[in-house]
Parts: structure tokens; C-alpha cells; sequence
């Protein structure tokens, strides 16, 4: 299993992106909008985190990692049949590759295809 994406979301995105600069060594870039403005940093072995705000008043904070798959329709209507409510589903960000979130036993969980 790899993670290709950990989000966080957050309002404070500087504070946040300033902690995780100094507890890990990494560089944050500006914000980009492919990723609803966060600002994102190389993780280690590939794959990006990303640190964003908001996106909605009722979006509450959450630390979301994205696992990389082969088949994300597939994946998506496995997590259904597991009884997983699907919370967005498979959705492409140009150049970027597929997303699609699923809530289970109340965690939130993301799946990549690239």
C-alpha cells in the first residue's frame, strides 16, 4: 500500500505547513488549484502532502491519505459493497490522475489512481 496524496486540512495552513517544515525537512510550494489551493511538498519514495483550508463552511479539519490503486471504479464499488458511503466519487484532476473519497466506520479515506 502506498500513499500517493496526504491531505490535511486545516485553517490555519501557514502554521500548520510552518510545523511540518521544521519537525520533517520538507519545502511547501504556493497554493495550487488542482488541489483546492493547498499548498503541497514531495513526500519521501513519491506521492505529495498537501495542506489546504476549507473548502466549505461545514468541511471540518482531517488528515485524509489518498492510497494508490490500479482501477479506482472498481476500488470505489468494492468500498460501496463493504458498506462504505461514498463521499466523492472517482473525479480527475487534469495531468494528475483520479480521486474518489469513501467514509467508513467514520473515517474518511481517499483513493488514487494515476
Amino acid at each position: 500500500m502506498q500513499v500517493q496524496y496526504l491531505e490535511i486540512v486545516t485553517p490555519d495552513v501557514d502554521a500548520m505547513c510552518g510545523t511540518l517544515e521544521k519537525l520533517h525537512g520538507v519545502r511547501f510550494g504556493s497554493p495550487e488549484a488542482d488541489f483546492g489551493n493547498a499548498r503541497t511538498a514531495a513526500l519521501e519514495g513519491g506521492g505529495l502532502i498537501g495542506v489546504r483550508a476549507p473548502m466549505r463552511a461545514d468541511e471540518e479539519p482531517v488528515v485524509r491519505p489518498y492510497v494508490l490503486i490500479d482501477d479506482i471504479e472498481s476500488a470505489v464499488e468494492a468500498a460501496r459493497a463493504a458498506g462504505a458511503e461514498i463521499a466523492m466519487p472517482p473525479t480527475e484532476i487534469p495531468k494528475r490522475g483520479k480521486f474518489a473519497i469513501y467514509i467508513h466506520g467514520g473515517i474518511q479515506h481517499g483513493l488514487w489512481q494515476i
